[in-house]
């Protein structure tokens, strides 16, 4: 019988490098609240505040990963090779639409998880050059997350502080959602997909793969249009976006304890993300308070105009490269006085579209980067930062024109 010192030396070794950071950024919360730096009554409104975004958090992701479990993803990409027809632009196009809405609708974070591995199994089975789709799906997961609350954490807490429920959000955003979709699908094409960077003028087609189980394909596939249409109806139904999304799993959950027990793993749970936010908001509130705070204030300015805007945009952006960007949001979103709405959605912009120039700019980047490790896919760096310098910089400039000219 192995001793529980043994097992705990296990349990460590079986850490990654970035798990044994998030743990270690949960301890050095738990430090400063113990220690007094962060107080209790901080804290709890801190937590207090990310609840229900951790229900929602965990209750999408066992969603996504079961319904990749079930085919789901892999059909649909294995469906929209064979549309393209060996046309690289047609394919362009459909890989930009489907990484465009699993973000929009299952947040930037399952684009990540999920569709990285499907994009990347396309361009093995397809045998073409992987950099290409790759991309797509790192961009479009950061900059594909401004349209509704569900799209990224940090939009759930925008929403909440200007009190927008989800169609007045989508009725503010959507201009903005547009004008960066068009600059990243330009710097797309230019930079990866155009024929010098493809290398090919044509690809094969896959061959279709037989679906596993036809019962789990359309239960999960059912729940997440469910997921989709609880979404759309949140603002007459009232019903909770956390809510929505643990009724959705729970369908998928009861499928597979029916036809295939052996995919409720432990390993559904998202704990390291869950780690994560939870850290960061207890990390965070604590920085404010020494210094984070008037840095903030400094960069971001009180004019709620065009030179705000852009101010609180890029300063969003600049921190998220820096940080992270759900931190960046916290604190700038401090540091934007009471009333200025159009400022504190420029902020917003800027911590979504902007975390695409350093590796950690957004925890969507930070999982891409590992499926790619595990793929074997080399990302040139000097290329990945010089591109998405631009994107950011021309992203940002074009979401927020968009943003103040619908306003």
């Amino acid at each position: 019988m192995a001793l529980p010192g043994d097992l705990l030396r296990r349990a460590a070794r079986a850490l990654s490098v970035l798990d044994r950071i998030r743990l270690g950024l949960l301890a050095l919360g738990l430090v400063f609240v113990a220690t007094g730096m962060l107080p209790a009554a901080t804290a709890r409104a801190s937590l207090g505040r990310i609840a229900p975004l951790l229900l929602f958090l965990f209750a999408v992701i066992v969603l996504a990963e079961l319904t990749k479990e079930a085919g789901v993803f892999d059909a649909i990409a294995q469906r929209m090779a064979r549309a393209g027809r060996g046309r690289y632009a047609a394919l362009f196009l459909l890989c930009v639409a489907f990484a465009t809405v699993n973000t929009v609708f299952l947040n930037l974070d399952t684009t990540a998880v999920l569709l990285t591995p499907v994009m990347l199994a396309l361009a093995a089975s397809a045998r073409i050059a992987a950099l290409p789709l790759a991309m797509t799906t790192v961009w479009l997961a950061n900059t594909a997350s401004l349209l509704l609350p569900v799209s990224n954490l940090t939009n759930l807490l925008a929403a909440d502080q200007v009190a927008l429920e989800t169609p007045a959000f989508a009725a503010r955003m959507w201009a903005p959602q547009l004008a960066v979709l068009a600059v990243t699908m330009a710097l797309l094409w230019v930079f990866f997909w155009r024929r010098r960077m493809r290398g090919a003028d044509t690809y094969d087609p896959p061959v279709p793969a037989p679906v596993r189980d036809r019962v789990l394909f359309s239960a999960t596939g059912l729940a997440c249009l469910l997921f989709v249409g609880a979404i759309l109806a949140g603002v007459h139904t009232g019903v909770q976006l956390g809510v929505a999304a643990s009724a959705a799993a729970l369908v998928a959950v009861a499928a597979f304890a029916v036809r295939d027990r052996s995919a409720l793993r432990p390993a559904l749970v998202p704990w390291q993300l869950m780690v994560f936010v939870t850290a960061l908001f207890l990390v965070v509130p604590t920085l404010e308070r020494y210094g984070l705070d008037d840095l903030m204030v400094a960069l971001v300015g009180t004019d709620d105009g065009l030179g705000g805007a852009l101010r609180a945009a890029f300063a969003g952006g600049g921190l998220a490269n820096v940080l992270n960007n759900l931190p960046a949001y916290v604190a700038g979103e401090s540091a934007v006085p009471a009333g200025n709405r159009d400022q504190l959605l420029s902020l917003l912009i800027g911590t979504n579209v902007g975390p695409v120039i350093t590796p950690w700019g957004s925890l969507a980047t930070l999982l891409w980067f590992e499926w790619c490790r595990r793929w074997d896919v080399r990302v040139p760096m000097r290329k990945f930062v010089l591109t998405g310098t631009a994107l950011a910089v021309l992203g940002c400039a074009a979401a927020v024109a968009a943003l103040l000219l619908t306003g």
